[in-house]
């Protein structure tokens, strides 16, 4: 065990030999913290319990509470994101990472304008006063004082109980396609008047009864193929998800990638109708043109922060099979220049283009224009950033939302000149189909 300072961590490491998926659910189920993260990252997971440090952004500006420290404030600028940093920068527990979420519309404000905001949270992120960072055969376990870890101990080494996980799945499909259809419709004579080259619409599809969103997560978990995957439980705001792509990453030497995935087909269990598909995904302009322009607008982002000639694009219109879809995909990569930090590249890239649209302010207006609520953690990212400089967001797709007492499901696709609402609204069931068919059920009398 390691105590060196009254802000250090206590620590220890252990051998594992299970899932650690379970150990994950284990984790967020367990009643340990009000409040968690559960952050899958390839084949490396962690679990982020409670709060030593807890950072905060409204339209209000920024605010950071410490244990044992005064609370600081830092009122709104024309630079959200420099706050945020600054507020970190501040943080006292030693070789802290933090965990979190932004909410959509941070992107309407990160040149400091403030008119499209109610009075919703745009960023939520906590330094945990319990960590564990776990994968295939080990686990390093964090926690703020001697009690809190040997309960960390008990609960990652716990026989757990079998849960539940035999999924009631919902129809996407017979759900009401008319407002989202006449959206497209709306969006399509937008784009061929000019106004803008492309646009993803999304909408909510409403879950019937109470869900058990940790068994949810490792059903769909077990049925998915995401890049990240994620269970958040933070300042109200309750989510699971597997998240096809990230929206930015950002290594210690300061190596910047992005992902952009845009052109969709379905993924069934039948390997021929999957090649046809993806001929059929390669063979359409419609798809080709969405992901190219993707892709540039991508590129041209990393631009404003990379050092020149570093930017590039290793990987194009690869396919990436996630869930219940198949997508064409790229990764643009560049390495940031001189003065420029992880909260740069990040602002430079969000929202990812391939949730928005291009350009982006007019994607912007179509969206507040055509959507029938505000986004929130739709589309925003969850994400950790490491005191090293270290960030890894990912883009939220893909998932369950808990929210006051009602739970929905959200998927949007890409509209551009040649869509059709048809064909728009069958994308967003293909989509949904990677969480809709895992719904757990909560048992019986189960609180919520």
């Amino acid at each position: 065990m390691i105590a060196t300072a009254s802000r250090h961590y206590y620590e220890t490491q252990l051998p594992l030999s299970e899932d650690p998926l379970l150990i994950a659910a284990r984790l967020a189920d367990s009643g340990l913290h009000e409040s968690y993260v559960v952050y899958e990252n390839g084949g490396s997971w962690s679990y982020a319990g409670g709060a030593r440090a807890e950072l905060t952004l409204d339209r209000d500006g920024a605010r950071l509470t410490q244990e044992g420290l005064p609370e600081v404030v830092l009122p709104w600028s024309d630079t959200p994101l420099r706050l945020v940093s600054e507020l970190l920068a501040q943080v006292e527990v030693p070789s802290w990472r933090a965990y979190g979420w932004a909410a959509f519309e941070l992107s309407y404000v990160k040149e400091g304008g403030r008119r499209h905001l109610g009075d919703e949270r745009l960023m939520h992120l906590v330094v945990p006063r319990a960590e564990v960072r776990f994968g295939e055969g080990h686990a390093l376990l964090r926690a703020a004082d001697q009690a809190a870890l040997d309960a960390l101990v008990d609960t990652v080494l716990a026989d757990g109980p079998a849960r539940n996980t035999q999924p009631r799945p919902l129809d996407v499909y017979a759900t009401d396609s008319g407002p989202y259809r006449a959206a497209v419709r709306q969006a399509v004579d937008a784009i061929n008047a000019g106004e803008l080259h492309k646009v993803i619409l999304s909408r909510v599809v409403e879950v019937p009864g109470d869900t058990d969103l940790t068994g949810t997560y490792v059903a769909g978990r077990r049925g998915n193929n995401p890049a990240r995957s994620f269970m958040v439980n933070l300042g109200g705001t309750e989510a699971i998800g597997f998240s096809p792509e990230i929206v930015v990453q950002v290594s210690e030497d300061g190596r910047v990638v992005s992902q952009p995935l845009a052109g969709t087909r379905a993924l069934t269990s039948d390997a021929y109708v999957n090649a046809c598909l993806r001929a059929d995904l390669f063979g359409s302009p419609k798809e080709v043109y969405e992901h190219a322009i993707s892709v540039k607008t991508g590129a041209d982002e990393l631009l404003e922060v990379c050092l020149e000639g570093t930017v590039g694009v290793p990987e194009f219109m690869a396919v990436r099979e996630r869930g219940s879809v198949q997508h064409l995909a790229s990764r643009v990569t560049g390495r940031l220049a001189p003065g420029q930090e992880a909260w740069d590249a990040f602002g430079a890239v969000f929202p990812a283009v391939t949730a928005s649209g291009v350009p982006k302010e007019a994607a912007y207006e179509s969206i507040r224009r055509n959507e029938p609520e505000t986004r929130g953690l739709y589309s925003g990212t969850v994400l950790t950033v490491d005191h090293s400089g270290a960030m890894d967001a990912a883009l939220v797709l893909r998932s369950a939302y808990r929210k006051d007492g009602r739970t929905w499901l959200r998927a949007g696709a890409g509209i551009v000149g040649h869509s059709t609402p048809e064909r728009e609204f069958e994308e967003t069931c293909e989509k949904l189909d990677s969480v809709a068919r895992y719904l757990v059920p909560a048992a019986t009398g189960e609180q919520r």
